[in-house]
């Protein structure tokens, strides 16, 4: 009968999809598509990409809109329902997140599966926001995930935890990641939110170990990017209706240079589009890069201007380092906290930053013979140096009672000492006048550009706001000491190096 054979071949192919994981995920799901559709899932290329690539722990840092987090919980919920004895754990970043997630997606897709599978792979509500199967299988969406034991998690949005609550950040790290035994899979993925936090730490850890080739165990983390111009969607149909900026379009072309990769005339108005309604924030919503990802204005950040405009002309880049002209120390000093020092020299009415130095729990002489250090390894000639206000503070644990200043200028060094700040926002606006004159060296100021990128204001958490204060934090001090410079920047008095010295110093 040609029903019944109809039947058989139907059933035929629904075991063979059921044989498979990667069959089933792309023939077995109902999701709700970005235009509010209901739909058969099908793996896109970077959710295919990630399916093949995945190791046992993972780390995705991504454009906006490739619909990882609707995979992922797909991929969750298939590995409740195929294995038994399995705790599969989904962390939203907030309750109604978690809520959402739970409705749109782990219950759309289940109340979707064919009738036989439910009926085989029945499901109760254990607790709000949870399954739990008849083969002892459960999945949960929540915000945490300390407790028990579980073998598939997945946490999204990291970066925006990590960014605005890290103290919850590191409880997922401390708390929620140790409950997946070494072996079972987790999955870390989001936006980025800055070079801080524990997103940026986990990224550039597996980043550090995918490049340098280093072997994998099952507790290291696998790095996964995907760029803005690998989704699909990310095109317009009639470019020719798009007038593309100069400078976007430099950069486009310099992207297809560095990447080597084609774009097509589409995507490159899509990217116009965009950039020219989110402007710099482009860099965090649609990265070219990881490093671009990264380097975008963060929110909350004093200096997020100055610093887009920086990079915008140029203006952190390769510095040389001039032997001719003197260069100029500001510090800021810490005791417990780090100590933090800027090197410049003076370039016609501008300002190059050639070095960035920091370190805590060290002496004045340390940084002292540090600096000699420098002299001798780069020739540098050393004008000012110019300490805050606490340099002066007595210091009883030495006999002499010498401040601070003192010990620098009994290592021949002139120095200036910086009066205190009585107003934080003239010193931030002091800053923020003088960025547009300043060069920095990309790679030896790196971290000092990153403390000037992320000195930003406090976090009020009950409000949901941020306070009219800076948060202190490890960008506070090469902050700090960047505004020695802009508050105490004197011209170097025109002063030469001092005469009857070795590059400025003496050895003691």
């Amino acid at each position: 009968m040609p029903e019944v054979a109809e039947r058989e071949t139907q059933a035929e192919r629904i075991r063979w999809v059921l044989q498979d994981q990667e069959r089933r995920l792309n023939h077995l799901y109902w999701v709700i598509d970005p235009y509010s559709r209901e739909r058969k899932f099908r793996m896109n290329p970077a959710q295919s990409q990630l399916y093949r690539n995945a190791g046992h722990r993972n780390i995705i840092l991504k454009a906006r809109q490739h619909g990882f987090s609707t995979f992922i919980a797909i991929w969750a919920l298939d590995t409740a329902l195929f294995n038994s004895n399995v705790n599969v754990v989904l962390v939203a970043d907030s309750e109604d997140n978690a809520k959402e997630i739970f409705r749109t997606k782990i219950m759309f897709a289940y109340n979707r599966l064919p009738a036989a599978l439910r009926e085989r792979r029945q499901a109760k509500r254990s607790r709000q926001e949870e399954l739990l199967f008849n083969n002892n299988s459960s999945i949960r969406v929540t915000t945490n995930a300390r407790s028990g034991t579980v073998q598939f998690l997945h946490v999204s949005e990291f970066g925006k935890i990590a960014h605005y609550y890290p103290d919850k950040a590191r409880e997922l790290r401390t708390g929620s990641f140790e409950t997946v035994h070494k072996g079972m899979r987790i999955f870390v993925e989001s936006t980025a939110k800055g070079y801080s936090g524990d997103f940026y730490d986990l990224c550039k850890t597996a980043q550090q170990q995918q490049q340098e080739g280093r072997p994998q165990t099952e507790l290291d983390w696998t790095f996964h990017f995907f760029a803005w111009f690998e989704h699909p969607d990310y095109y317009l149909p009639n470019p020719e209706e798009v007038v593309i900026p100069a400078d976007t379009r430099e950069y486009l072309d310099k992207l297809e240079t560095d990447l080597g990769i084609t774009l097509t005339e589409g995507q490159k108005a899509w990217y116009s589009k965009k950039y020219e309604n989110l402007g710099d924030d482009i860099m965090s919503e649609h990265p070219s890069t990881p490093e671009e990802a990264f380097a975008q204005p963060v929110e909350g950040a004093y200096y997020h201007r100055q610093m887009a405009a920086l990079r915008k002309h140029g203006r952190i880049t390769d510095v040389p380092f001039d032997p001719r002209v003197p260069v100029y120390t500001f510090w800021d000093l810490g005791h417990n906290d780090d100590t933090c020092i800027w090197f410049m020299q003076p370039h016609g009415q501008g300002f190059r930053f050639i070095r960035y130095y920091w370190t805590h729990g060290e002496s004045i002489q340390f940084y002292a013979r540090k600096l000699k250090e420098f002299a001798d390894d780069f020739g540098f000639i050393y004008g000012t140096c110019y300490l805050p206000h606490d340099a002066e503070n007595a210091n009883m644990e030495r006999e002499d009672g010498k401040n601070r200043r003192e010990i620098l200028e009994d290592f021949n060094f002139r120095v200036r000492v910086v009066e205190k700040v009585q107003d934080k926002q003239e010193a931030h606006q002091a800053v923020r006048d003088v960025l547009p004159r300043c060069w920095f060296d990309a790679e030896n100021c790196a971290t000092g550009i990153m403390c000037l990128d992320h000195y930003r204001k406090e976090w009020d958490d009950r409000l949901g706001v941020y306070k009219d204060k800076p948060r202190h934090d490890w960008a506070s001090h090469g902050n700090d000491a960047f505004e020695q410079f802009a508050r105490g920047w004197d011209g170097g008095g025109n002063q030469q190096p001092l005469p009857n010295t070795k590059r400025g110093w003496r050895q003691i």
